[in-house]
């Protein structure tokens, strides 16, 4: 049990009636045999992707002219391009304190605090640039162990080398191996699992029992829990077919679109709100809806792919599958304050070409190609150029928006809002001044919106084809002149710095994935030709990357352990056969999702206990032979929907406008709480929810005091115990009731301890109140508190909290 003090108010009989009822702790924790060996990995991951996309280029930026390999040693012996030279530090020793990380020379350098120590010495760094810094050195100034050194400065990429990679090569048909005697499997790739099982003589898990495997399957394929009915329905099924009946089931249900749109929407940094400079700023769920529909309808990952890349160019797209382009509609934008310098808002346009880019590579591909902003990919094949060609595309594309229907409709509408807008205009002035013509432009107004079929049709977030060129305004101010039906091609800019342009690079896709020469993009910006190279170019990369994240949610931790990087500074696959035999069907399949959902999940390797064995464990603590499954915790989303299930609350319609969390009326599930990118709501980001404003590869849990004390002690709990003894109070008996809870918690009845030390905390055996009416009454009140402590006692449990 986690040791802590007891916060004011709260009753201690929760957390005694939690210790002596199930032995675990109130809140979310993880017993200590079931933390994988790897458990800090993710952390020290992130640190390194944010010194590879924030740190480095601010180096390349504003520290390579004095500290690089060709000028360190004229400067004070800093040399700041290699990891061997950033830990070293310069002539005056480290540039960090470790106990301190305040008083270290580089953090007195970049403060301008010392002196004598003034860096860069033509200027303090800017706010923003210094904040990215001092960030990285509080962390502990994370840089990578490379895995392969990185090449000298002026030498160019091996192609021939490069293609070699193994996430780089064609997918190949891999035959599951044949086993001698194989007893255990229901899929062809368990023979996968099981050789690397015996060749490392480790021996697979049993099966879950039927109540563990229906919970774990209805988490992860609909994202709620089961109910008493469906456990029941399982448990009596003796059917052969009782398990393949269930599989099917939830995956027809609409839910299933729910559950995995959300994991979809942590890629694309989903937000319902945009910038109040961005019209529209509340539109972001037409997006998020599509999303759903399509994981629904089995929409082919490739179409997927297509349409949310170049829905608008495509022929014959639907209206309503335009939402698609939500994808990089809905990308994170600057203010861009127009009285600065042309230099200035360049660099605030690069970035933001720069975060969409990372947006398309990571998600799609699992690269970093915004590591190749600066400098060619300090690791993997891609060049500056590369990046430049992709860029080109990001800059030939504008964010828009429209209403989505046929086109000759949606042009009726723009044009009546367009005449409305100006009426609106005209009317402001009229209306403070009280003139008599207001009340005609009133009318007229009032005529255009009821004679325009649509006008009040929502807005998608989309794009249109269209270049953005930063062109001076007079004197230290800028202009932002958009030219549309416009394609452009960038020059490299030298050190990521637009106003150092190089040589033009024509629009195109990765070199790495063409043989001879780079062909360009001739078709506008060059969206629907990107989509066609990913599909056709890249098809084998974009199958491992969809197969693995799939993977990853079902057994919470991927063959690649990377999911958003599977370059040179990537993990290497655990089980490289498997995934290139179920990349290779999937495609074979038609990148068939749900067919990949139902292979996975009717597997022996999927079925297994999360039981913890001493001696698999000796061999494989972090479980990379599959010799058990994963317990896992449930995401924030699932949580709060699982609460709002059990006691009876939740709303399961589908789609529409989201609604603020802190709604406390608001009983929907979770994935329609309202995501706000500029200021993510304080209960969502201490459950792990991630920042709207980039791209997240996945999940990383945590066990926090303010989790544990939200648990025990917020207003939302204690209304959620209260609306579960509403539930339950019809039944007849105490025993009835706890035996609901449990069936509805945790799909099982409960134990014998269990039920007696309920009963006697619930006080069932206590004699009854006497002394008239209000004695009744109290008794009757003290009853029910009794009975919502336990309640939210039993809401906090591990067991609730997590998944076997």
């Amino acid at each position: 049990m986690l040791r802590h003090a007891i916060p004011a108010g709260l009753n201690p009989w929760r957390l005694l009636l939690t210790a002596l009822a199930v032995g675990s702790c109130v809140v979310v924790c993880v017993a200590a045999d079931e933390v994988p060996a790897t458990a800090a990995q993710p952390a020290a991951t992130e640190k390194l992707e944010y010194f590879e996309t924030q740190v480095r280029p601010l180096l390349v930026k504003r520290c390579y002219k004095c500290h690089s390999t060709e000028t360190g040693p004229e400067n004070g012996s800093l040399i700041l391009d290699t990891a061997a030279g950033i830990s070293t530090g310069g002539s005056r020793g480290s540039m960090f304190h470790k106990d301190m990380p305040d008083k270290g020379l580089l953090q007195r350098a970049i403060s301008y605090s010392d002196p004598d120590l003034e860096m860069p010495p033509d200027g303090k760094l800017a706010a923003p640039e210094l904040a990215v810094l001092e960030k990285w050195i509080r962390d502990g100034a994370a840089i990578p162990e490379y895995k392969s050194a990185p090449r000298p400065k002026l030498s160019r990429i091996d192609w021939a080398e490069g293609r070699k990679f193994w996430s780089f090569q064609p997918l190949n048909a891999v035959a599951p191996p044949e086993l001698p005697d194989r007893q255990w499997g229901s899929r062809p790739f368990d023979a996968f699992v099981l050789a690397k099982l015996n060749a490392n003589k480790v021996a697979p898990n049993p099966p879950a029992d039927r109540a563990q495997l229906l919970r774990r399957l209805t988490f992860d394929l609909t994202g709620l829990p089961p109910t008493p009915a469906d456990l029941e329905a399982f448990l009596n099924d003796d059917s052969t077919q009782a398990y393949e009946r269930l599989v099917d089931r939830l995956l027809a249900s609409p839910h299933f679109g729910e559950r995995w749109a959300r994991v979809w929407l942590d890629l694309a940094r989903y937000t319902d709100d945009t910038p109040d400079w961005q019209n529209p700023t509340d539109r972001g769920w037409l997006y998020r809806d599509w999303i759903v529909r399509s994981f629904n309808e089995n929409r082919p990952y490739d179409q997927f792919v297509r349409l949310q890349l170049a829905a608008d160019l495509l022929r014959g797209t639907p209206p309503q599958d335009l939402a698609a382009l939500g994808f990089l509609g809905l990308s994170p934008t600057y203010w861009k304050e127009l009285k600065l310098a042309p230099s200035v808002i360049e660099q605030i346009v690069a970035d933001e070409w720069d975060e969409r880019i990372d947006a398309v590579s990571r998600t799609f591909l699992g690269l970093t190609v915004s590591c190749a902003r600066c400098h060619d990919h300090k690791f993997d094949p891609i060049s500056a150029d590369d990046y430049y060609g992709l860029a080109g595309v990001i800059a030939s594309t504008q964010l828009d928006q429209r209403p989505l229907l046929p086109d000759a409709e949606s042009q009726v509408v723009r044009v009546a809002r367009q005449k409305v807008q100006q009426l609106t205009d005209q009317l402001k002035p009229l209306k403070e001044k009280k003139a008599p013509e207001a009340e005609a432009l009133e009318r007229q107004i009032a005529e255009i919106r009821a004679n325009t079929p649509h006008f009040d049709e929502p807005w998608a977030h989309v794009l249109k084809e269209s270049s953005l060129y930063v062109v001076p305004d007079g004197a230290d101010a800028t202009k932002l002149e958009y030219r549309e039906a416009v394609a452009r091609d960038l020059p490299v800019f030298r050190r990521g710095n637009p106003s150092n342009p190089g040589d033009i690079v024509p629009r195109r896709f990765l070199s790495v994935f063409q043989a001879g020469d780079s062909a360009g993009f001739k078709n506008g910006s060059g969206r629907a030709e990107l989509a066609d190279s990913l599909l056709k170019q890249s098809s084998g990369l974009l199958a491992r990357v969809i197969v693995n994240r799939i993977w990853d949610q079902h057994f919470h931790g991927g063959l690649v352990r990377t999911p958003s990087d599977f370059g040179a500074q990537g993990d290497r696959p655990t089980h490289p056969e498997l995934l290139e035999y179920l990349s290779d069907q999937f495609v074979a399949k038609g990148w068939d999702l749900k067919w990949l959902h139902r292979e996975i999940v009717m597997s022996a390797t999927y079925r297994q206990s999360t039981a913890f064995r001493a001696d698999a464990n000796a061999i494989d603590p972090a479980n990379h032979l599959l010799w058990r499954m994963n317990r896992r915790p449930l995401d924030f989303e699932m949580w709060r929907d699982a609460t709002l299930a059990v006691t009876g609350q939740l709303n399961l319609a589908i789609g529409g406008p989201g609604r603020p969390i802190d709604d406390q009326l608001n009983v929907r599930r979770t994935i329609y709480v309202t995501v706000n990118r500029e200021e993510l709501h304080p209960v969502m980001r201490m459950h792990d929810f991630p920042e709207a404003s980039s791209h997240s590869p996945r999940r990383e849990p945590t066990t926090t005091a303010l989790q544990q004390l939200f648990v025990l002690n917020s207003p939302w709990m204690e209304q959620q115990a209260t609306a579960m003894w509403l539930r339950l109070q019809p039944l007849a008996t105490d025993d009835e009731r706890i035996d609901t809870c449990y069936r509805l918690l945790f799909s099982r009845s409960p134990t014998t301890p269990e039920r007696q030390v309920a009963l006697r905390f619930l006080g069932a055996n206590a004699s009854p109140v006497a002394g008239g009416a209000d004695a009744t009454a109290s008794g009757v009140a003290q009853r029910e508190s009794q009975w919502k402590d336990y309640l939210q006692a039993l809401l906090g449990l591990n067991e609730f909290h997590f998944v076997d």
